[in-house]
């Protein structure tokens, strides 16, 4: 993290049960298709610096693709090694140099765009290349700019946040962000007994919840694909990879949950989620930077999980993207 500009290798600090507090993202601003404000929505003039190996980032990906978006917004992949000098750029297989910006570190833009920034350095990153500043690092917040500020530049006319589901898919990615989202690594960060225990019920809690909702419709939010489930699924990839066991996340693999398991393989199986998925970034990151939870490094061989394996949710009806509404495209 970064203090008043200056670089510091602190771990999360827990609150006095031992619990995991996630701190706050600071970048809020919006671009927006309207052209009001700041940061209008142009086409090359922005770009992500994300992680494949990290869910909130992953996010992104997935909303960029499934748009559409790979010719208006640019990527830049970090190293999923993120040691003690935070992210860093190339030096690792599908990772990439910053020939935007030539910064070494993910740490040097938020420099850029605050020199005297206090907070987490964190992925996702959507840089504003004109003015070159830091538009926004919230996860949440852009995958909604994504879904909804650049329809003019898209490539594929759909929206995840269709009109008539609107309440209720906020209302579902508030309900997975605690128990599911965070809870994986509030008990994988947690430091006493009571505060892993507690976050681990919680999040099986969950998980036995929307297996069953999952039983009777094949999305979370109905016949139709949504940002919601996007949030679920960047975790859900993860669980039984990493957070089964590097989070001692234990009580059941998520192939244990026959609805989930087939809902994760039906969302891996559709166009724009497995092209965003990388499976070694996502072993390397979690066993090999996160030393506090596993101070040797090694990264294990297994789990072998077929990702491509027959799934049963045809069963439910068919898979399904709801239209953009009608815009002029640029």
């Amino acid at each position: 993290m970064l203090v008043d500009g200056e670089w510091r290798t602190d771990w999360y600090a827990p609150d006095e049960a031992g619990r995991f507090v996630r701190p706050r993202t600071r970048f809020h601003d919006r671009v927006t298709a309207s052209g009001e404000g700041r940061f209008p929505a142009e086409a090359g003039r922005y770009h992500l610096y994300v992680s494949y190996a990290c869910p909130w980032a992953s996010r992104t990906l997935i909303i960029r693709k499934l748009k559409g978006l790979e010719k208006a917004v640019g990527v830049t992949v970090v190293d999923p090694r993120m040691g003690r000098n935070g992210w860093g750029f190339g030096c690792y297989p599908r990772s990439d140099e910053d020939t935007l910006n030539g910064a070494r570190y993910l740490r040097d833009l938020y420099l850029m765009a605050e020199p005297h920034y206090t907070g987490r350095v964190t992925v996702p990153v959507l840089w504003d290349t004109r003015e070159r500043t830091l538009v926004n690092n919230e996860s949440r917040e852009l995958l909604r700019m994504l879904d909804t500020e650049f329809d003019a530049f898209a490539e594929h006319p759909v929206t995840l946040w269709p009109e008539e589901l609107r309440e209720q898919v906020d209302e579902t990615i508030d309900a997975l962000y605690e128990p599911v989202n965070n809870g994986v690594y509030k008990a994988g960060f947690a430091t006493s007994q009571g505060a892993y225990e507690l976050a681990c019920r919680e999040l099986f809690t969950a998980l036995a919840h929307w297996e069953q909702v999952l039983d009777r419709q094949r999305y979370l939010c109905g016949d139709v694909l949504t940002e919601a489930d996007i949030c679920f699924y960047t975790t859900l990839v993860r669980f039984d990879l990493v957070y089964y066991s590097h989070f001692k996340c234990n009580l059941a693999r998520l192939q244990d949950f026959p609805n989930l398991w087939n809902y994760l393989l039906d969302l891996y199986q559709t166009p724009g989620f497995a092209e965003t998925t990388n499976i070694d970034h996502i072993k390397v990151h979690y066993y090999w930077s996160q030393d506090t939870v596993n101070p040797s490094r090694i990264v294990p061989m297994g789990p072998c999980i077929d990702l491509l394996a027959p799934h049963d949710r045809d069963r439910l009806g068919p898979r399904a993207l709801a239209p953009a509404p009608g815009v002029t495209r640029h």
